[in-house]
């Protein structure tokens, strides 16, 4: 007790009945199909519900306007800056790393690489280790996985998502480490919500019209179009390749387990994860069963703080949901699970070889 306050002994949460709730009604449009006619069938109806929930179809097209403001040689790359309009009004900065043996008029396989949090945006993924920040974070995160698929011969698109980097809200602008770092991600599903769009719904809108330049450059085969990325970049690929099609290989490294576990009882983690009605319908394995028959691959550090209290038991459940899709389509060979020694960061050692594999056929 202090002079202002009084010890409250017990806390009337809401928590138990939530989780109540969930089990009740959780997932009514999970994965069940038992033939290859019945699972194409979920998958449309599943992708259609969920773009709803995003606010997919409140987004608004317009001319990208490519703009090149910056090219850099680099240390077995290329790295470009540039802005692309993702609706009226709204902008994107991307890297672009472009392999130095790249010959002319040759057209190579293509990775988006959406980063995840603590990244400063594009910066990590493109490998700034030029600023002491980010430095840091990449080699916590093992986070410049752009420049890693670029020395691997890939033309790599290192994105800012609404709200990180380039792109902060007002709330998180500032040259100071923390907000430097930091995302808006809160300001953004605050605005977001009401108008009936979603944060995570505004990230794959963007990916969808970056996918849409990446076939407009000279560079790019726009029929090998891959994704990877971690936690935050791993929540950008997993939607994007469910929902959208053109992606042809995905990596979803450090954000693949339950709902219940990992976002319900861990409700403390960002608001960018938090779709209404979302967990009606579906659960993770759910989203990566519409990505079959196309090639994933789902990475896991063993302990991954963000599995939740179960641990690996809450991820292979939803990776078991997902196979079943595979096999129902007759795709088993098509989806892995790479669990390695670890905690959160990006792990590559059977993501990178697997791009190569998938993209470069």
């Amino acid at each position: 007790m202090t002079d202002r306050t009084i010890h409250i002994e017990h806390y009337y949460t809401a928590m138990e009945y939530l989780k109540t709730r969930f089990d009740r009604l959780a997932r009514q449009m999970g994965f069940r199909a038992q033939t290859a006619d019945e699972c194409r069938a979920w998958q449309r109806e599943l992708r259609s519900r969920v773009a709803a929930l995003l606010g997919l179809p409140t987004m608004l097209p317009c001319d990208l306007d490519p703009r090149v403001t910056e090219r850099v040689p680099m240390d077995g790359y290329v790295r470009e800056r540039v802005l692309l309009d993702t609706e009226p009004g709204v902008v994107m900065p991307v890297y672009v790393l472009i392999p130095a043996d790249l010959r002319p008029g040759e057209r190579r396989p293509t990775v988006l690489a959406p980063h995840g949090h603590g990244s400063a945006g594009k910066l990590s993924p493109a490998g700034r280790r030029d600023i002491y920040a980010v430095d840091d974070a990449i080699s916590v995160y093992n986070y410049d996985y752009g420049v890693q698929l670029a020395r691997q011969g890939f033309v790599v698109f290192c994105p800012d998502a609404r709200g990180f980097g380039e792109r902060r809200e007002s709330g998180s602008q500032g040259d100071d480490e923390a907000k430097f770092i930091s995302s808006s991600c809160q300001q953004l599903a605050h605005m977001a919500l009401p108008l009936g769009q979603t944060v995570t719904g505004m990230w794959v809108w963007d990916l969808m019209r970056l996918i849409d330049y990446v076939q407009q450059r000279p560079e790019c085969d726009g029929q090998r179009v891959g994704c990877a990325g971690l936690s935050g970049g791993g929540l950008q690929t997993l939607y994007l390749a469910a929902l959208d099609e053109r992606v042809k290989c995905a990596v979803v490294s450090g954000y693949f387990y339950g709902a219940k576990d990992s976002l319900l009882e861990m409700s403390e983690n960002c608001a960018c994860n938090y779709v209404p009605g979302l967990w009606l319908l579906a659960d993770m394995g759910d989203l990566g069963a519409l990505i079959a028959p196309r090639p994933l691959l789902i990475e896991t550090g063993d302990h991954d703080p963000l599995n939740g209290k179960r641990g690996l038991a809450n991820v292979t459940e939803q990776v078991t949901i997902t196979r079943g899709a595979y096999a129902v389509l007759g795709a088993e060979g098509h989806v892995a699970h790479d669990i390695f020694a670890g905690e959160h960061r990006w792990h590559g050692e059977k993501a990178l070889p697997w791009l190569r594999r998938w993209l470069s056929s």
